[in-house]
This record gives C-alpha cells, structure tokens and sequence, in this order.
C-alpha cells in the first residue's frame, strides 16, 4: 500500500472516531473564566449590527472559520464539498486538511480541489510542517497552494499527535529555521496552528520572528487527538499511553490572553473547543481575529450541507446579538473591555 493510501485510510478513521467516539478533551477551553457585559441599553438597534470584518483584504460575512479537518479519501472529498458550498453560501472563511495524502498521490488531489465550490471564500491550504523535517520542500509548499488556489498556507504543528501514532514523525528538530525559510519563498502568507493543546506567547513570537503572518492557536479544550489515537490503537500499551494526555495542553483563552499581553501584534486565529457564537464573542474580545470551529460543523456536515449552513447562520446570529446586548454595532472596538473576569 503506498504511503498516500496508507494516510487516506487513517483520515478515515479519524473521520469515523470523531463522529462517533467522545474525543473531547478532559480540560476547558478557559472561556467559562469570562463573561460578556451586558447592557440593559444598548442604544443602538438590532437590525444596525454587523459582525462583517475583513481578513487579508478579504471580506468576511462574520469573522468565522471553518477550521482545517480532512481531505484525501472519498468521504472527505464528500466533506470538503459540503464545508465549501457552506461557506460559500454564508461568506465565512475555510480550512482544508493536510494536503500531504495529495502530494504524495496526485489522485486524491480532488478530494481538496473545493475552489470550483467557493469561487470567493478566504482559503487556506495546510500541510504538515514536521514533513519539512521529512523531506517536503518549499516547492511542495507551492504546490499545495496551488492544488486548490488558496489564499494563504497553514502550517500545522502536532508534537504530541505524533508522538502518539505508532506511525508517527517525532523529528521536531531545527523546524523553526524551516518554516523561515517558507516564509520568505512562497507569495502568500503562511499561517502556524496547533491541532488542540495550544500555541503559547513565547513560541508565538518566535514564528513571528520568524516570518509567520498568522497564528491560529488551537488551545486545549475542543478535540483531544490523544484521545482520537487512543482509539486507534490495538495495542492497550499504547491505549493507556494516550490516555496520560488526556488533560494535557494550554486551554485556548489563556493561549490569547497570553498572546495579547505579551505585545506580539499579529493576527490570531481563535480555535479549541468554541461551541458557540457566544464562544466566538469571548474569543474576538481577547484578541482573536477569527474563530475557527471544527467538530461542531463536522457534525451539522455530516448530516447535509443545509444542516451545516443554518449552524453557521445561528453562530452569526448570536454574534450579533452579543454584540447588540453589550451596547456595540461593529467589531471596531469590541476588545477586552467588553468582558467580566469571574472569580474562582
């Protein structure tokens, strides 16, 4: 079996166990610390706010991500279609999986190919970036981009994942210098993420230092992929192995708050357990740019590209309303001020 099919089948199963095991991490995303303002006159009329915002010149409808999950076999082609078509519809931004099934067999190359779909959607390409350190070059980098004409490449990074996988790729060494390097050859920007347990103040500000446009930093508290390879493995070795991380990782409201206190002015991209527009609110409020949602909408996806869109639409309509009952029309000046910090 060649290595594109041997990663098709696990995106598969990962597929698979995210519909239908509790992948949920065992910690918060910290979010429950906060609380909007709420006020009792808002001055301003409902049908007068608009959550619309732009991202790299990109106008958006509302500053939502559908976040990076699949592609590479026939049931994420399936996926991709339907996350397109969604956020084409509602005019949010979208996420592919990582693309290295694709480069390693040019045949799955259509199951990303969802530009046809979303003609106008900001979208982003993705792809490993502990494979820099496994023989992926900045050409493979363009070619992802160019594989589905995204705006912008996300980098991912999943130490703990693979170290968590019998398969796993565990050379993290000198990765940073790699990602520079991306940076400064390919001619749109690159975005870094992590999969759920966080991106910290200090390692952000060494990826900006680094050429690194925007950092998404998918805290602990949505999908544990410990938890997703525990249900992998065969081997109860490995099951219990997993099963140590279950509360492993920085929860995604101190991964922004942390970032925002640190000074580093760069774009943030909030993801890691938002459920909600409510969720979204509290992100934008600490720092956040966008809000990238992931198993939520896998879920609604699953269930039609209609399901999907009405849960995009009630997300924005919170949105709005959260900003109407704290007395803003826009996001201009929706910032940290907006918040309660609850004691305990």
């Amino acid at each position: 079996m060649s290595d594109g099919s041997l990663i098709s089948n696990r995106k598969d199963e990962h597929i698979r166990i995210n519909l239908e095991q509790d992948v949920q991490s065992g910690i918060s995303n910290g979010l429950e610390r906060y609380a909007l303002r709420h006020s009792a006159l808002p001055e301003i009329n409902l049908e007068d706010v608009s959550v619309q915002t732009s991202f790299w010149k990109k106008t958006l409808s509302a500053p939502i991500l559908i976040s990076s999950m699949t592609g590479g076999s026939r049931r994420a082609a399936e996926l991709n279609r339907a996350f397109a078509q969604a956020a084409n519809a509602t005019g949010v931004a979208l996420g592919v999986g990582s693309q290295r099934a694709a480069l390693e067999d040019p045949a799955l190359s259509d199951t990303f190919n969802i530009r046809r779909y979303a003609p106008d959607v900001l979208l982003f390409a993705n792809l490993g970036a502990v494979q820099l350190n496994y023989g992926l070059e900045v050409d493979d980098c363009r070619r992802a981009v160019d594989m589905i004409g995204a705006d912008a490449l996300i980098l991912h990074l999943n130490p703990l994942q693979e170290a968590l996988q019998p398969e796993g790729n565990t050379r993290f060494g000198g990765l940073l210098a790699k990602i520079a390097a991306v940076c400064a050859q390919i001619s749109v920007p690159v975005i870094v993420k992590e999969v759920g347990w966080g991106i910290d103040a200090e390692t952000a500000r060494r990826l900006v230092e680094a050429g690194v446009s925007a950092i998404d930093v998918a805290g602990a508290g949505g999908t544990s992929w410990s938890k997703v390879e525990k249900y992998r493995h065969k081997d109860p070795r490995l099951t219990a192995l997993a099963e140590e991380f279950d509360t492993w990782g920085n929860p995604t409201a101190l991964c922004l708050k942390e970032i925002h206190d640190s000074g580093l002015r760069v774009p943030l991209i909030a993801s890691g357990g938002l459920s909600s527009g409510v969720d979204l609110a509290k992100c934008l409020a600490l720092g956040a740019s966008l809000g990238g949602f992931a198993r939520p909408f896998l879920y609604s996806a699953n269930k039609g590209v209609e399901e999907l869109i009405d849960h995009i639409l009630t997300i924005k309509r919170t949105l709005e309303i959260c900003l109407f009952s704290c007395g803003h029309s826009n996001l201009s000046e929706w910032d940290f001020s907006v918040l309660r910090e609850l004691q305990g």
